[in-house]
């Protein structure tokens, strides 16, 4: 398959997904406030959401590394648009759990960028940091895009039609896979790249633990942020429509944030753009802890949401460098398994600190203390092991 192709059929997919997935952020308030939930409810179904759609994203690896692309992709798109577009519906907390937090989950976790990074890995070795950033970007542009329409929908005829448009938009991308999409098999492009280990070897390592427990905090970040930010701008007296487009403004700066790292990575490895969002998290963070005027907020949005997306194209990166290729799929979906677990704990531990306190305050505190407890495990990776001995290879080989 040619690798523009593959480039624009990752970007559309993820522009979906990656839209869709960051609305929840979007209605959070509205929603909660309308059907008379409690913040802890509804962040419930989302911490649920990243569970499920973290082990459907591991599972998705494994298939990514024997299945048909377009068979993966397509099944994820369409779970995932009758999970979303049913949410229109809801009036219960369970609802919203076995809807967003089951259904949706396992049809994003398959249309994921761990999916989508492996084929485009594949597809362009040489350039994999600068390929996938770009096809990743499609998440910061779904996010800019869609969240800033979304807006004005949610604006003008409420929550519940801003999920039916984003059922429609999986429906048009389904067709778009169906017709554009020629079938792939991943052994066709990784024949000639047998080696690397499998995630019993890789886990022996304590690279493999290291690289777990930054994916870790990462996740803890991104999904606390992703999920209250919109609420915590409200809450400080930003109004719903400039709330959401700060939301959206921060899919702008994580697609220059995205492509930066790409192109940073190809040139210097997946560590020091790793320690540089890490790095700013930390001052952006701080500033928030120290004062919430809405100049603050809007500098700790923009700022974060530069570093948001860093990560998810270093992902097959730092795995390739570390562990091989043969087992990418897999190994790159328990890294990001860890992410979205640990990212489902963030957004509803961010919920529960609200209800229970009236406010995000130690919420940013801990995520602060995390920040710098990342950077320090960034740092630490800077020197990776070469894992290709001729026993770990024999260990990983069939």
């Amino acid at each position: 398959m040619p690798v523009a192709l593959v480039i624009a059929v990752g970007f559309v997919v993820l522009f979906v997904s990656g839209g869709a997935r960051f609305a929840v952020g979007l209605i959070f308030k509205p929603m909660v406030d309308e059907l008379g939930w409690a913040r802890g409810e509804l962040g419930l179904a989302v911490g649920l959401y990243l569970v499920v759609s973290a082990f459907a994203t591991f599972i998705a690896g494994r298939l990514a590394d024997r299945m048909d692309a377009r068979t993966l992709l397509g099944a994820g798109m369409l779970l995932g648009g009758i999970g979303i577009g049913l949410m229109s519906l809801v009036s219960a907390p369970w609802q919203a759990m076995l809807l967003y937090g089951v259904i949706f989950a396992i049809g994003n976790g398959a249309a994921s960028l761990t999916t989508v990074g492996v084929v485009v890995t594949r597809a362009a070795p040489r350039r994999a940091g600068l390929a996938n950033a770009a096809v990743i970007s499609g998440t910061s542009v779904g996010q800019l895009v869609m969240i800033a329409a979304l807006a004005a929908v949610l604006v003008e005829i409420g929550w519940r039609a801003v999920f039916a448009w984003l059922a429609a938009a999986h429906l048009l991308v389904l067709l778009a896979l169906a017709r554009r999409l020629p079938g792939t098999k991943p052994s066709d492009a990784a024949s000639a790249q047998r080696s690397g280990l499998d995630l019993a070897a890789a886990a022996r390592t304590p690279r493999f633990w290291l690289l777990a427990a930054m994916y870790a905090i990462c996740g803890l970040d991104d999904f606390f942020v992703a999920t209250h930010v919109v609420a915590f701008a409200q809450d400080r007296g930003l109004g719903v429509l400039l709330a959401g487009n700060l939301l959206a403004l921060m899919g702008l700066t994580a697609l220059v944030g995205v492509l930066a790292a790409g192109a940073l990575s190809d040139r210097a490895g997946p560590v020091p753009a790793t320690a540089i969002a890490f790095g700013a998290r930390i001052a952006v963070f701080g500033l928030v802890v120290l004062d919430q005027s809405p100049l603050s907020i809007a500098i700790f949005a923009l700022v974060f949401g530069a570093t948001f997306l860093v990560t998810a194209p270093l992902t097959v990166l730092f795995v390739r460098e570390s562990f091989g290729i043969r087992h990418l799929g897999a190994l790159t979906g328990v890294i990001t398994m860890v992410h979205q677990i640990f990212g489902g704990i963030g957004a509803y531990a961010g919920a529960l600190v609200f209800d229970y306190s009236g406010s995000y305050d130690a919420a940013f505190i801990a995520l602060l203390v995390a920040s710098v407890a990342g950077l320090v495990l960034a740092l630490m990776l800077r020197a990776p092991k070469r894992m290709a001995t001729s026993s770990a290879s024999a260990r990983s080989s069939p």
